[in-house]
């Protein structure tokens, strides 16, 4: 039986994780990814847990099954994060259309500050090598934004505000 697969994508900052983590406690969701190593803890907040897919990283943001499937052990949902599927989400759907796609977005700027007071680049999980400085990282958050906005355009999606993050939206879309 193949896998169900929940794709999920937010800027740096957009406090993504937290979200992802909120999701994964319902229990329909294959946890067996999270080790120490794929661990990031930051202060009294959640931090990072689990597999994160894309460049330097241990798994990279690739749609093929064995690549998505790798750091899985267990059976559930697959969560599948990576800031990366913002410029995949078309290719998404084409290749995996009975999927859920989550979209985050909070503003640039906010996600800028809030990943810088989370750690930023001392941030030891993920790697954000690929982000190279603060003005890299300010508009690739802004190029990731640009997309998830424009999927979520195109598709029609409905925009809800997270209670826990007044300032981030979050769309789904399914077929």
């Amino acid at each position: 039986m193949l896998p169900v697969r929940h794709f999920f994508t937010g800027a740096p900052g957009s406090r993504w994780s937290g979200v992802a983590q909120d999701i994964e406690a319902s229990g329909f969701y294959d946890t067996s990814d999270r080790t120490p190593e794929r661990t990031y803890k930051h202060n009294e907040f959640s931090g990072h847990v689990g597999a994160y897919f894309g460049t330097g990283m241990e798994f990279p943001a690739s749609l093929e099954p064995e690549v998505l499937d790798a750091p899985y052990k267990g059976i559930g949902t697959r969560l599948h994060k990576s800031h990366e599927w913002a410029y995949m989400l078309d290719d998404i759907v084409e290749q995996y259309p009975n999927c859920w796609i989550t979209l985050l977005y909070r503003e640039d700027y906010k996600c800028l500050n809030w990943w810088l007071q989370a750690g930023g680049f001392d941030i030891t999980y993920p790697n954000y090598d690929m982000y190279q400085n603060e003005s890299v990282m300010l508009s690739m958050i802004g190029a990731q934004n640009h997309h998830i906005l424009e999927f979520a355009h195109k598709h029609r999606l409905t925009w809800h505000h997270i209670d826990s993050h007044a300032d981030v939206l979050k769309a789904t879309w399914k077929q």
